[in-house]
């Protein structure tokens, strides 16, 4: 009996992240026993975000690894890395990032930026953005890959982690700049599950610091990813007054690329 409160939690928090990564990733929700047609509340389980990020960070370290382990260059390992996480994500933030850009860079006003980011086209600033965002995440993890297998898995762990702890953050922080889409219908995180996703996030990252690049490494890296999560917030809050789910798409890229970074600069 005074085990079922813990069991509970258990049920509770494994039933949360199932729909955080059906929501998240292209994985069948029917294989995660998620019903298909629920739309699911993430105003508490967004806290288990980070906890997708790690399933997609280790998803990456394999791909580069095992792109490694054949024989193929760095920077050809690194493209099996991202098309491994694309792959699994569906190409979900980077789109976001794509569509953000195309929005703040090609709109006038904060009603027209929506306009554009509403869009399925992809234009100038978005194009440009998605090709030099994707060159440069290649181009971290090819440099990472000679460091050895244990920096490189936690360092895309870590980054992919605090990539989605800025999601929730963000989405917390900031009104819906409109009230249609699944960043508006899907229940706004608590601040509790805020604090909860950040904490999950940074606890994880220096647990992995320790073991990869060294735990001060990762404050750096942690330090570095948060000022530039906070920059873009403050750059949503100027050009549309609030977050979208693209934006979120975007903070993600931006979060995890600052941390990568941090973490090759300080290597």
């Amino acid at each position: 009996m005074t085990d079922e409160p813990y069991r509970t939690m258990f049920r509770t928090s494994a039933s949360e992240f199932a729909a955080a990564t059906a929501f998240l990733t292209r994985l069948p929700a029917s294989w995660l026993g998620v019903d298909p047609q629920s739309r699911p509340d993430f105003s508490v389980a967004a806290r288990t975000f980070p906890l997708v990020g790690l399933l997609v960070g280790l998803v990456g370290a394999i791909a580069a690894l095992f792109g490694a382990s054949l024989g193929l260059p760095p920077l050809a390992a690194a493209v099996l890395s991202l098309a491994a996480t694309v792959a699994l994500t569906g190409a979900l933030h980077e789109d976001g990032l794509a569509d953000t850009a195309d929005g703040f860079g090609g709109g006038t006003t904060a009603s027209r930026k929506l306009e554009i980011m509403r869009d399925s086209r992809i234009g100038t600033y978005g194009g440009v953005t998605l090709v030099l965002s994707l060159l440069l995440r290649a181009s971290l993890i090819a440099t990472l890959l000679p460091y050895g297998a244990l920096p490189v898995a936690t360092a895309l762990v870590a980054a992919e982690m605090v990539g989605r702890a800025a999601m929730v953050q963000l989405w917390a922080a900031l009104p819906p700049a409109r009230f249609e889409g699944l960043a508006s219908s899907t229940g706004r995180p608590s601040s509790e599950t805020r604090w909860s996703a950040i904490a999950i996030a940074v606890i994880a990252a220096l647990i992995a610091g320790s073991l990869g690049t060294g735990f001060f490494d990762a404050v750096i890296a942690l330090v570095v990813a948060g000022l530039a999560s906070y920059a873009f917030q403050l750059l949503c809050a100027s050009q549309i007054a609030g977050q979208t789910g693209d934006t979120l798409g975007a903070i993600q890229q931006v979060a995890l690329i600052s941390y990568l970074i941090a973490i090759v600069a300080t290597a």
